[in-house]
């Protein structure tokens, strides 16, 4: 509990630098290239429709999914994995990234994985609004069931923040874990539901596995919010277990602080 509030009061103390650091993180990863912030848009859209062809054009599987368009139900999915699968790999590697912060200033390290996620959260919601109006240009204008969108975009918040949290302090101490981390994002993508729908999947104890994820919790909820048309707490079972797993992670990324914050500016410097 003392770890937590004073991870608590240290974020409250710097908040405005926070958002600082957070938008100068947005200003760094696009400064230099001639088209500057439209790189943020460009990325995804080339990923969007690299998948849209390979299902539609190369597969011939694409269709109509909960009778949606497959491409409208494509991006209600991978739009938020952008967030997640580089909070995933950035999230680790973030301490490492910013080390001077940690080894020549006087800087709580336990907000670095905060800024960083504030960072690619900004990116993700321009995003996101994005997906709303072209879901309005196919004729699927927004409706009541995008009031929980804010619920499905604060609680990946939280919990990537929190991975980042965890995963930092474990990956400034050792680049074996950043690199295996980075191993196994191909893994989380292609078993989270994002490019297939999780709900077709027949066996009840492979399914019941399957949303321990929370991954597929997540994009799943986005897809309800844009497809299903359900409220996140129409499926109680899957937000108990994100729940469960949120506080987990709380857990875990308190250890990792409590352990590994004194031992960082050494290993850095």
């Amino acid at each position: 509990m003392k770890t937590l509030l004073k991870i608590i009061k240290e974020h409250i103390q710097y908040r405005k630098q926070i958002f600082k650091l957070a938008k100068s993180d947005l200003i760094k990863t696009y400064r230099g290239s001639a088209l500057g912030w439209s790189w943020a848009v460009i990325k995804p859209t080339v990923t969007i429709f690299v998948y849209w062809f390979a299902f539609s054009i190369g597969l011939r599987s694409s269709g109509q999914v909960s009778g949606y368009p497959f491409f409208l139900w494509l991006i209600a999915g991978l739009v938020p994995w952008f967030y997640m699968g580089d909070m995933i790999t950035g999230g680790t590697s973030c301490i490492r990234k910013y080390s001077y912060l940690v080894t020549k200033m006087k800087f709580p390290v336990s907000t670095i994985p905060t800024f960083v996620s504030l960072s690619n959260l900004f990116v993700n919601i321009l995003l996101i609004i994005i997906v709303i109006l072209i879901f309005w240009a196919f004729g699927y204008p927004p409706d009541i069931y995008l009031l929980q969108l804010p619920f499905f975009i604060i609680s990946s918040f939280i919990f990537f923040t929190l991975w980042a949290l965890l995963s930092s302090f474990i990956g400034a101490m050792s680049k074996d874990f950043v690199n295996l981390v980075k191993s196994f994002i191909t893994a989380v993508f292609w078993l989270s539901g994002i490019l297939w729908d999780v709900d077709k999947i027949t066996s009840p104890w492979l399914h019941r596995f399957l949303m321990l994820n929370p991954v597929t919790f997540l994009v799943t909820g986005f897809r309800n919010c844009f497809i299903n048309k359900l409220w996140f707490w129409q499926q109680p079972k899957r937000l108990m277990y994100f729940i469960i797993l949120t506080i987990l992670m709380v857990i875990l990324a308190l250890w990792s602080y409590k352990k590994l914050r004194k031992e960082i500016p050494d290993v850095l410097s």
